[in-house]
């Protein structure tokens, strides 16, 4: 039953991410610029930049050069850089993986932070340490990912100098920016821990447990807490989402070698087949991720079924 699930909804992702395949395409062209004349040089005769245009396939129709975009993604390929001249896998899985790094330690910073605070609000509502994390939530989701790197880049690695300015695959150098790209998270996991944990504890299976007078830290653990996770899940798995695909700000800030680092210097480079392939790597990771959030809600919930 699972993999028929699984297969279903792969095969329903097949017309949305063909659509972010051909608006993407037009999106890059539509910037303005000429990535012939960038690349020839602004010295360049017309002649050299009409030999670039042709080495590019630039030259082309749009529908012919549509074609030939569509036809490399059904054979598995993505083209080749137009800035390095090498295959945009090998610029794909260099990038991903410092991207994925720095993801996994932000994401399980924000589940156990945000779920720790969550649960803490929720238990003691009411009180100032309940304010006191619905405050930072606000805070932490609401402060730009620029400004909360730039200011712990000022307090931590200018003033304190125990982190490098500029992050890296190293242990010191990963510290900043996974908390800058775990900040909102954290706040929005939290609120959303304290909401769920809260409509769950009004449950008349709730009271029955307190009733019989079961201890109140397992009632929830074992009652509030599991029932409770579901849309906990939901969230957690959008936000990995964001955090895989939205790190461009984050990585520009700390010039961190990752997809969105990438994206940025392609865009500036008008480099078109990167900025094709890593909006549809981007698509395709939101895809595979609410696919896991599925899996593991039957995981949670013995009653969901995929039948």
């Amino acid at each position: 039953m699972l993999l028929l699930y699984l297969l279903r909804r792969l095969v329903q992702a097949i017309p949305t991410l063909l659509g972010v395949a051909i608006l993407m395409f037009l999106f890059v062209r539509a910037l303005p610029g000429d990535p012939a004349r960038l690349y020839a040089g602004l010295d360049a005769t017309p002649a050299e930049v009409t030999a670039v245009r042709e080495r590019f396939g630039l030259d082309r129709s749009l529908p012919a050069q549509f074609g030939l975009y569509l036809g490399s993604l059904a054979r598995g390929e993505l083209g080749r850089s137009f800035r390095s001249d090498r295959p945009i896998t090998e610029l794909l899985e260099r990038h991903f993986r410092a991207t994925l790094t720095l993801s996994l330690i932000a994401i399980a910073l924000a589940m156990i932070v945000g779920v720790g605070l969550g649960v803490i609000a929720a238990v003691r509502r009411g009180s100032l340490t309940d304010l006191g994390v619905t405050i930072g939530s606000i805070l932490g989701i609401s402060a730009p990912s620029f400004f909360v790197g730039i200011l712990l880049i000022y307090v931590f690695a200018v003033q304190w100098r125990l982190f490098p300015v500029a992050g890296s695959l190293t242990w010191s150098g990963m510290v900043l920016p996974a908390v800058t790209l775990a900040a909102g998270a954290i706040g929005t996991v939290a609120r959303f821990t304290r909401s769920s944990l809260l409509e769950v504890m009004g449950e008349d299976f709730v009271r029955t447990a307190r009733a019989k007078g079961i201890h109140p830290r397992t009632v929830l653990r074992k009652h509030v807490l599991k029932n409770a996770l579901i849309p906990v899940i939901t969230i957690t798995g959008l936000q990995f989402g964001f955090l895989l695909s939205g790190a461009v700000i984050v990585e520009t800030v700390f010039n961190f070698p990752g997809l969105g680092w990438l994206l940025i210097q392609s865009i500036e480079a008008r480099d078109y087949p990167v900025i094709q392939a890593l909006m549809l790597v981007f698509s395709v990771q939101f895809v595979l991720i609410n696919l896991l959030a599925d899996v593991l809600y039957a995981a949670v919930d013995p009653r969901i079924s995929y039948g």
